[in-house]
């Protein structure tokens, strides 16, 4: 990290210190990104970015206030932006904030790189890739978008931490589109993680992800639409990672529990309800930020707090929420670990790192062996969940009619419906495929910030209701 701008970082939590606050941290953090569109074997564009700034959170009269200086020159700037936030503190607040007590550490912490990412070489396996799209009878159009970030993140507080986390995410997304006969289909993706350019090269696994959606965008053009019914449904890895996020992760995190997102983001169903029975036995949750190589691996978040792996739910029963500083002293808990913000220009809010539902010992075939009437629903597409994530809906990219236990007719334009407790209630089975995706556009907060993290899961066999968008 630039020296200049560690420097200024310690030096704002002295001045805040001295001005008055109870409490003060900072993100000192610096992001180098580059990234390719490629569209139908035209590079369509080749960006670099680069970018640095402080971000500097204050407690003081029991009110939160936070400030962001983008490439600062000098410590005056840091300065006159700190003031600005003391004139907009200066009502000292009814409600009594507490901070869950922290140790302080000092520490570095350089994350694995085993191959250095480059532009060239993103290019040419995006190009690689296009290709590979294209060959597919009925593919007219293949985007494929290559990108990668180099981090350097300083978290710092006035309790005495100094943590530095060295980072680098490489990623790829694709989208095969096919037409024909008036009907398009598109199926897409979305590979990699945390960590060098092995995160996308090895065993040729991008390759075979980008043969595996034109062929299947191909196929689509001919499938039939489902009818709708509430039936049994195996759901794949892929589309159990966006059902773990909108219906699990979200309503998890303790800000919304407690109505604080309400406005403009929703609350949680279950609030009130942890010890009860939310869904069956076969229900277990948790969020993991150590579970290395997903895009939600860390070692600390944006408060300093170390991470765990925390449980969420336990055989159906609804044991935690996750924490920040200020939540677990409501909830008498402890902090998770899951206080974190896009980047040094917004405050830090409770998201999730890597949330899952945790696999079973089902082998799939024999799942799907067990069902004589259903649907295999395969990989995310869009969600619609209500404000409590109560009532959920959620397209997928494909399904296939499940008869006598095997796998009969492709359907297109499939969405899946359902309410969480009715969902959870009726998993009888879970998959020994549990299998982490990269999830990379979440949004939260006002103002916006879209944050890249981990969800997952296994196969998993419920009870919803599958119709047709059409």
């Amino acid at each position: 990290m630039d020296q200049e701008l560690h420097d200024l970082a310690d030096k704002s939590i002295n001045y805040a210190i001295k001005s008055g606050a109870k409490y003060c941290d900072v993100r000192a953090e610096q992001q180098e990104r580059k990234s390719v569109l490629l569209e139908n074997n035209e590079t369509e564009y080749v960006n670099t970015n680069e970018d640095k700034g402080i971000g500097i959170r204050i407690l003081k009269d029991n009110i939160w206030s936070f400030c962001s200086v983008t490439n600062p020159k000098s410590y005056d700037e840091i300065k006159d932006a700190l003031d600005n936030s003391f004139k907009i503190n200066n009502e000292n607040s009814k409600n009594k904030i507490k901070l869950y007590p922290n140790i302080s550490k000092k520490t570095k912490i350089d994350f694995p790189v085993k191959i250095k990412p480059e532009l060239d070489e993103m290019i040419k396996i995006g190009l690689e890739c296009n290709k590979i799209i294209l060959d597919h009878p009925k593919i007219n159009k293949s985007i494929v978008h290559p990108w990668y970030t180099i981090n350097t993140k300083y978290f710092a507080n006035s309790e005495g931490s100094g943590i530095l986390q060295n980072f680098t995410d490489v990623v790829i997304d694709m989208i095969a589109t096919a037409h024909e006969s008036g009907i398009t289909q598109s199926v897409n993706i979305t590979e990699g993680g945390r960590g060098g350019m092995e995160q996308i090269t090895n065993k040729n696994k991008i390759q075979q992800s980008a043969k595996e959606i034109a062929t299947k965008a191909s196929q689509l053009t001919l499938a039939k639409p489902a009818k709708e019914e509430k039936t049994t449904v195996i759901m794949n890895p892929d589309f159990v990672s966006l059902l773990t996020h909108e219906i699990l992760g979200h309503p998890s995190e303790a800000d919304r529990v407690l109505g604080k997102e309400m406005a403009w983001a929703g609350g949680a169903w279950w609030k009130d309800k942890i010890g009860e029975k939310i869904g069956s036995e076969n229900l277990n949750v948790f969020d993991d930020p150590t579970i290395k190589e997903s895009l939600g691996w860390y070692f600390f978040d944006d408060e300093g707090v170390e991470t765990k792996k925390t449980t969420l739910v336990e055989d159906g029963i609804l044991k935690n929420h996750m924490q920040n500083r200020e939540t677990s002293q409501v909830f008498n808990s402890e902090p998770t670990g899951n206080m974190r913000a896009t980047n040094y220009r917004f405050m830090p809010l409770i998201r999730m790192a890597c949330t899952c539902i945790d696999k079973g010992d089902w082998n799939v075939d024999e799942m799907i062996k067990d069902v004589k009437e259903g649907y295999l629903i395969s990989n995310m597409k869009i969600p619609s969940i209500d404000m409590k994530r109560y009532n959920w809906s959620i397209s997928c990219q494909y399904a296939q009619k499940i008869e006598n236990g095997e796998i009969k007719d492709l359907l297109r334009d499939v969405i899946v419906m359902g309410t969480a407790p009715d969902f959870f209630k009726s998993i009888d089975a879970c998959g020994n495929d549990f299998t982490v995706r990269p999830i990379t556009n979440c949004g939260k907060g006002d103002p916006m910030q879209s944050m890249i993290m981990g969800n997952g899961g296994p196969s998993i066999r419920g009870t919803a209701t599958v119709k047709s968008v059409n």
